[in-house]
């Protein structure tokens, strides 16, 4: 998952949770996070940290993948908002949002690793010719 404004990347491994059960299970039953994973809700407008181990930074995006909700830090047995216009939501490490400068307004790229680095591709060569 990568942050096409402030070019940077929010998580590596972000499975999808498009299904009525991968929802309902969430990341319940894991015991941590690890760094560059991240879940995917598909379609989700509020989120329950009820019955988890650890924090976790939420994102809430629109129909095209824009950042329209930030959480940091989302302790355990909370119930996040619920917010009309998200499509979906990410969940994160907690520290995510922070290390990522991920705001309010930014458009996300999720996709696979090979999709990103031909995102980045074409956007250098953009640049390059911006600047002769």
């Amino acid at each position: 998952m990568f942050n096409r404004n402030r070019e940077s990347f929010l998580a590596l491994r972000v499975a999808p949770a498009d299904t009525f059960l991968l929802r309902l299970a969430g990341l319940l039953g894991r015991i941590r996070f690890k760094p560059d994973d991240g879940l995917w809700l598909i379609p989700s407008r509020g989120i329950h940290t009820i019955g988890m181990l650890f924090a976790i930074d939420v994102i809430y995006l629109d129909a095209a993948n824009r950042v329209i909700h930030l959480i940091e830090d989302l302790r355990p047995c909370r119930i996040s908002p619920i917010r009309l216009k998200s499509a979906s939501i990410l969940e994160l490490p907690a520290r995510a949002i922070y290390s990522s400068n991920t705001r309010i307004g930014d458009e996300l790229l999720i996709c696979a690793p090979e999709e990103i680095k031909q995102y980045c591709e074409r956007n250098q060569g953009k640049a390059a010719t911006a600047a002769k």
